[in-house]
């Protein structure tokens, strides 16, 4: 799993640094702008999400590093998968 994820550039943090960019202000349409600019450029095979949009001027703008790092925790999208793996397949 983790080579797969490795292998799409961090994209999968797109969604939780578009919110992150909205809730620091920015209009919707222009975090989107903000993380589409720099996410073609990681499925283009440019660099990382992360390390492009941490050169990004316009990106570090609203989010400095610290904020950025936070929104490529993979912990975040696991912290409910014991509770689905129950839900799924019955108590263990």
């Amino acid at each position: 799993m983790q080579k797969n994820l490795d292998r799409l550039g961090r994209l999968v943090h797109s969604q939780r640094l578009l919110l992150a960019l909205t809730q620091k202000g920015v209009t919707r349409e222009d975090a989107y702008r903000l993380v589409q600019r720099n996410a073609m450029k990681a499925w283009a095979g440019e660099g990382d999400l992360l390390s492009l949009l941490k050169a990004d001027k316009d990106v570090s703008k609203h989010l400095v590093e610290t904020d950025l790092a936070d929104k490529f925790d993979l912990n975040f999208h696991f912290a409910h998968v014991d509770t689905i793996f129950r839900r799924v397949f019955g108590q263990a």
